[in-house]
């Protein structure tokens, strides 16, 4: 993609190619289900329909739309944005399952920190009031890591979860 810029647009300035590529690339994602010469058709419309209002986002556009050179161009980078996307599409598993790996390990890195730690003060007199609550007997929380005492209030929790259940 980044090898076609350097090739197209030759007689615009820096601001108006990345302008007209910003656009047609917005444009090939929205359109992704039409072919290469229709969306090219679709952009040629459009822009002949704005600047004719005098309404054109480009409007250096107007002496060079009908040029064989810039339809040229503009069908090349079309193709490219759609082969972009198309491998991008293909990635996509690839890319979940990186996401949910790291998602897993970052979860796993955490409980390891966890067993390390001595629980907070929030998580001692969340415990005590949860015992007092539900009369349970306390465990002796001197030994227990921020992550055990964690997975006992979840266990906590879970127990006595009926409680806040609506019965139809």
């Amino acid at each position: 993609m980044y090898q076609i810029k350097n090739r197209i647009y030759l007689n615009f300035d820096k601001t108006q190619k990345s302008g007209i590529c910003n656009y047609l690339r917005a444009l090939v994602k929205q359109n992704l289900n039409l072919t290469c010469s229709d969306i090219l058709n679709k952009f040629i419309e459009d822009e002949k329909y704005y600047l004719e209002l005098n309404a054109s986002r480009f409007p250096f556009l107007e002496e060079v739309i009908d040029d064989s050179e810039f339809l040229r161009d503009t069908e090349d980078y079309i193709k490219e944005c759609i082969k972009y996307y198309e491998y991008k599409e293909k990635q996509r598993p690839i890319i979940e399952a990186n996401k949910e790996f790291e998602r897993k390990k970052r979860k796993f890195l955490q409980e390891v920190k966890m067993s390390k730690e001595k629980p907070t003060q929030k998580q001692l007199y969340y415990y005590d009031r949860l015992c007092k609550k539900y009369s349970i007997e306390k465990k002796d929380v001197e030994e227990l890591s921020k992550l055990d005492l964690r997975n006992e209030i979840e266990r906590i929790l879970n127990e006595h979860s009926d409680d806040y259940k609506i019965v139809d």
